[in-house]
């Protein structure tokens, strides 16, 4: 295969997944239902990933904060991590910290290509002991892994390639960011 043939492969393939069914699209205006509802309640969001999806969190978490004033937290400072998964094991420092920072009502959003990350899986299990309004999960990789079994909503991508399911995840994070701007700018 050519570069050439290779590229437009990939991105046609890439199409293929992104192109959204009924299910995804009410999955998506649910999400922004809640994180309406959890401004309004002035609760907040805390979402987070491992690797690419760390940096899906970060960038979701600064446009919800910047774009719609919803208090969105992320923890992906290296002091953090590390202290937390120093101390506790890699697999429960999300866990610490939805201990430590989440309340009653607040939104969970846990990104985990594979749908195994233990560290995720353990927050999803914090939050429900910490009472938490919502669980929203992205994953990819096998249907129905551990992950997507424990959210409220649960966004699964079709594919084992890293790369297709994040940049997806992303796309679909972002995607609810400028549906809720659009929807304030409507009622302006």
């Amino acid at each position: 295969m050519t570069n050439n043939q290779f590229i437009n492969k990939y991105i046609k393939d890439f199409s293929e997944l992104l192109r959204p069914d009924n299910e995804i699209i009410s999955s998506l205006v649910q999400i922004a239902e809640i994180l309406k509802n959890t401004k309004k309640n002035r609760n907040k969001v805390l979402i987070f990933g491992n690797g690419g999806s760390a940096a899906i969190a970060s960038h979701f978490s600064v446009d919800i904060t910047k774009n719609l004033n919803i208090q969105c937290l992320n923890f992906n400072e290296a002091s953090i991590i590390t202290c937390f998964a120093n101390d506790y094991g890699y697999e429960r420092w999300v866990e610490k910290v939805i201990n430590s920072h989440g309340n009653e009502g607040d939104v969970l959003i846990a990104i985990s290509s594979s749908g195994s990350s233990k560290n995720m899986i353990n927050a999803v299990k914090a939050a429900r002991s910490k009472s938490f309004n919502s669980v929203i999960t992205l994953s990819g990789f096998k249907s129905k892994n551990p992950l997507s079994l424990l959210g409220d909503i649960n966004l699964w991508v079709n594919s084992e390639s890293y790369n297709y399911v994040e940049n997806i995840h992303q796309i679909w994070l972002l995607t609810v960011v400028d549906l809720m701007i659009n929807s304030i700018k409507k009622n302006k």
